[in-house]
C-alpha cells in the first residue's frame, strides 16, 4: 500500500505572483480548515483575561454599567448638550457609544493580530487568519454581553428596542471591514514602528467627535454638516443605531456606499497583509 506524500512548494514572490481572487479563497480556505484551532484560541485567551482577578469575569458586566453611569451622571450634571435625539440622552450615547466601541474593538484586534500572536507564529506553522478572527471573536463576545445590558437600559428608559434591530448583525459587518481594514494595515506597519499605531489611535479618538455618536446629527453649523456627511462612520454607526431606537434607516443610500467601501477596503487590506506577512515574520526573527 502506497502512502500519499503531500508536498508544499516555495518559490520566490510567490505570494505576489498570486491573484487577488486566488489570495482571497486562500485565505478564507485557510480559516475554514483552522476553525478548530479558532476555537481553542478564543477559549484560552478569553478567559485568561480574567484568570488573575478577584472578580474574574464579572469585570465584562462592570465597565459597560460604570460607563452608562457616568453618561447619565453627565447629562444630569448638564455638562452635554447633545441636541434633540428624540429619546432620554443617556440611552442614545449609551447606545451610540457601544457601537463605537464594537468598531473600535474590530480595529484593535486587527492591529493586534501579529502582536498577540508573535510568539506563537514563532513555534507552530499555521495560517495566521486564524488570528484575526479570534481577536475578532473575543471583541463580540465582549460586546455581545454589553449589548445586552444597554437593551435592559433602554427598556428602563422606556424604549422599546424595534423588531427591525434583527437586521442588526448584518448592519454592524461594514463596521468590521472598516475597522479591520484599517488594523491590519497597522498590523504590518508595527512591525517597522508602534509609532503607526501611536498616530492611528490619536486619530481615531480624534474622528469620534466627528461622528454623531454622543450628539444628534441634526447640528446647525454647516461647516460640521459637511464633515458628517462625507464621513463614513455618521452612516455606519448611525444606521444600526437608528434601526434599533427608531426602527427606520435614514439615507440608505450613503450607508451602502459607505459599506461597499469599507468591503472593497477590507479585501485589498486582507491581500497586503497576505503579501507582507512572509517578510514580516522574517523581521520578527
Amino acid at each position: 500500500m502506497k502512502l500519499k506524500q503531500n508536498y508544499c512548494i516555495y518559490t520566490p514572490h510567490q505570494r505576489t505572483q498570486t491573484g487577488y481572487f486566488a489570495a482571497w479563497c486562500i485565505m478564507f480556505k485557510n480559516i475554514i480548515l483552522s476553525r478548530e484551532l479558532i476555537v481553542q484560541l478564543f477559549k484560552r485567551d478569553f478567559f485568561a483575561a480574567y484568570k488573575k482577578s478577584f472578580l474574574g469575569i464579572f469585570w465584562i458586566f462592570i465597565a459597560p454599567l460604570i460607563g452608562i453611569l457616568s453618561w447619565v451622571f453627565m447629562n444630569a450634571a448638564g455638562v452635554l448638550n447633545p441636541g434633540d435625539v428624540g429619546i432620554p440622552y443617556p440611552a442614545y450615547v449609551l447606545l451610540g457609544s457601544s457601537i463605537w466601541g464594537l468598531f473600535m474593538g474590530f480595529y484593535k484586534a486587527a492591529a493586534a493580530t501579529l502582536d498577540v500572536g508573535s510568539a506563537f507564529i514563532l513555534q507552530v506553522k499555521y495560517p495566521h487568519e486564524a488570528l484575526l478572527v479570534k481577536q475578532v471573536a473575543q471583541q463580540l463576545a465582549n460586546f455581545l454581553i454589553s449589548f445586552v445590558m444597554t437593551l435592559i437600559v433602554l427598556i428602563a428608559f422606556g424604549i422599546v428596542p424595534s423588531w427591525k434591530m434583527l437586521f442588526f448583525p448584518f448592519l454592524i459587518a461594514p463596521l468590521f471591514f472598516l475597522g479591520s481594514a484599517i488594523g491590519l494595515v497597522i498590523s504590518v506597519a508595527n512591525v517597522i514602528s508602534n509609532e503607526f499605531q501611536k498616530c492611528m489611535d490619536v486619530l481615531l479618538g480624534f474622528c469620534l467627535y466627528l461622528t454623531p455618536v454622543i450628539y444628534s446629527s441634526n447640528i446647525k453649523s454647516p461647516f460640521f454638516q459637511t464633515i458628517l456627511q462625507w464621513n463614513p462612520l455618521t452612516y455606519l454607526i448611525g444606521v444600526p443605531r437608528d434601526i434599533i431606537i427608531y426602527g427606520r434607516i435614514e439615507h440608505a443610500d450613503r450607508f451602502i456606499l459607505a459599506a461597499l467601501f469599507s468591503f472593497v477596503l477590507f479585501l485589498f487590506s486582507w491581500r497586503f497583509f497576505y503579501i507582507a506577512e512572509d517578510r514580516i515574520i522574517e523581521k520578527i526573527l
